[in-house]
């Protein structure tokens, strides 16, 4: 069991593990031991997640989503298979802790008085600034 909040919970069962040669350190045992961890988490299937919760999920992870709607993590930091095992269960942790706080909405504002006033002066100047560089009108004596 898998504790994102105190409401969210992962079953074990949800969650798909793989391990893999890693391509980092690891001396002589690098070629032989199996350490980097591939997690697999389905968020469309997914019984434990709220609708809202799945939904900001989708949203904003999509890039890390294959085409079944499954989240894939890459452990291979440590050495041995147990902490990269954790440290994929936490990177998860994170993601939906991340989609679990909704987004604040955004307050229209408007500029202040002296802010509209002071971008309407520099416009002025720069204008007469340019006008100057304009070609000379002959005069007719």
């Amino acid at each position: 069991m898998v504790i994102i909040t105190p409401t969210i919970q992962l079953n074990d069962s949800e969650l798909q593990f793989s391990f893999i040669r890693s391509p980092g350190p690891g001396g002589q045992n690098v070629n032989k031991v199996a350490s980097a961890v591939l997690l697999r988490f389905n968020v469309v299937e997914s019984s434990s997640l709220p609708p809202d919760v799945r939904t900001r999920l989708l949203a904003l992870f999509h890039a890390k989503l294959t085409a079944a709607g499954e989240i894939l993590i890459k452990a291979t930091r440590f050495r041995t298979q147990e902490r990269n095992k954790l440290d994929a269960i936490e990177r998860l942790r994170h993601m939906i802790q991340k989609a679990v706080t909704p987004p604040k909405k955004r307050r229209k504002t408007k500029p202040t008085y002296t802010s509209t006033l002071r971008r309407l002066s520099s416009k002025k100047l720069r204008g007469k600034t340019k006008s100057f560089r304009g070609k000379k009108s002959v005069g007719h004596d």
